[in-house]
């Protein structure tokens, strides 16, 4: 499909591909440009170095008219919800027993601290992500510590 685009959506799509500041973005409006200019899927995908499913995926929903639909929708989700003050509550609460919080339970799950938190913050996010950040702050304990201990190895 070659030349879809109007006049005006291809200096647009151009002048974006330009000025923004996102990789992202800018790969997505190149993959319309490129379609635009009669490349097929798989050389659009080769070419920028992903799948055909994605360069799919992205000239259907890119429109020309609306620079705000080449941004992925996940960046609104769960990711910004997170902040530093809620994974020190959710570190703090792991520390303690369900019991200590009045729970009839005895070992925390991600399912439950999931729902206890979103008691207490009124956030809510999945169980597999309280897992991943729990998992993520425990690998970084662990590289301080290690760190630490070569640190003092080098010392003595």
């Amino acid at each position: 499909m070659k030349d879809f685009l109007a006049p005006d959506q291809k200096e647009r799509l151009q002048k974006a591909l330009k000025t923004s500041d996102r990789a992202d973005v800018r790969e997505r409006i190149l993959m319309l440009l490129l379609l635009n200019d009669g490349k097929t899927y798989a050389q659009i995908a080769d070419f920028v170095g992903c799948s055909k499913r994605t360069v799919a995926y992205w000239c259907v929903r890119g429109d020309p008219e609306d620079m705000e639909s080449f941004k992925d929708e996940k960046i609104k989700g769960n990711a910004r919800k997170v902040t530093d003050d809620y994974i020190a509550k959710l570190l703090e609460i792991s520390q303690k027993t369900p019991q200590d919080l009045g729970y009839n339970f005895k070992r925390w799950t991600g399912e439950k601290l999931a729902a206890h938190l979103e008691q207490e913050t009124g956030i809510s996010i999945s169980a597999s992500q309280i897992r991943r950040i729990l998992q993520k702050q425990r690998t970084q304990k662990q590289r301080t510590q290690k760190q630490l201990e070569e640190q003092q190895a080098n010392l003595e």
